[in-house]
């Protein structure tokens, strides 16, 4: 109990930095899946704009450009996942060079001394951040691919089917590229959080005060950017309130 007590005294402010981060990071993800069932937001305006792409793909005989933009997308998430390998390989490193690296940083201003063992701890935090998105784009990359087999299999435009049959059929290809989309920019956000982990290794207090900071940025790219205004000029995308679907942000 006094081993504890004393850890708790020693590493208060790291595990107060660490607490805040996890808070910032998850209560993140949680409200902006919670905000985009009724406000207007980057993921579910575009999986809007991909419903009606599934659509037109449905009246399309040749769906060549249909399967050949769908790989563009996988080749961007490939890249995020290939780098994410490299990065991770890159902390590896590091760990195996605390000391160096230790000696380093201290002579940064407003740089805090720091113990090996809570240098590794803070490293492996970072690790398990990369691995958390490399998880995230290529289960991305797989649901790209399931996108892919949805397209090819979608029934052509002199089969009689129902209308109603075609929009289910649009609307569930929809919602994979879609739950694709989502997993990507998870991946995503876990590499503007990882600034922040990164300002640890300097200062806890500045670790704290970058969570805060990317949380704003998220936000504003995805609710209040000019992209999102740009993107919903289209009077079909300009209601007030959008369906609760799975848009890509959950």
């Amino acid at each position: 109990m006094e081993i504890l007590q004393r850890f708790f005294e020693e590493n208060w402010l790291n595990l107060l930095a660490l607490v805040w981060f996890l808070t910032c990071f998850n209560g993140y993800m949680y409200y902006a899946r919670i905000k985009s069932y009724t406000t207007p937001c980057l993921a579910s305006v575009l999986h809007i704009y991909r419903t009606e792409w599934m659509r037109r793909m449905l009246t399309r005989d040749n769906r060549i450009s249909d399967t050949t933009a769908i790989s563009n997308l996988e080749r961007s998430v490939s890249f995020f996942a290939s780098t994410t390998i490299l990065v991770m390989a890159g902390i590896l490193t590091v760990m195996s060079s605390t000391e160096q690296v230790i000696n380093l940083i201290e002579d940064l201003p407003f740089a805090m001394p720091a113990t090996r063992k809570e240098w590794e701890l803070k490293l492996l935090v970072m690790l398990l951040l990369f691995v958390y998105a490399f998880f995230k784009f290529t289960w991305s990359l797989r649901q790209y691919g399931f996108a892919s087999v949805m397209v090819g299999g979608a029934p052509l435009p002199e089969e009689q089917l129902s209308e109603r049959e075609r929009e289910a059929h649009a609307a569930r290809v929809a919602k994979m590229t879609s739950m694709a989309a989502n997993s990507f920019n998870i991946g995503l956000r876990s590499y503007y959080f990882s600034i922040a982990v990164l300002s640890w290794i300097i200062n806890p207090w500045l670790f704290m005060a970058l969570s805060a900071v990317i949380v704003f940025v998220l936000y504003r790219r995805e609710f209040r950017s000019s992209t999102l205004t740009t993107l919903m000029m289209s009077s079909e995308l300009n209601r007030p309130v959008i369906s609760k679907v799975d848009n890509g942000t959950q």
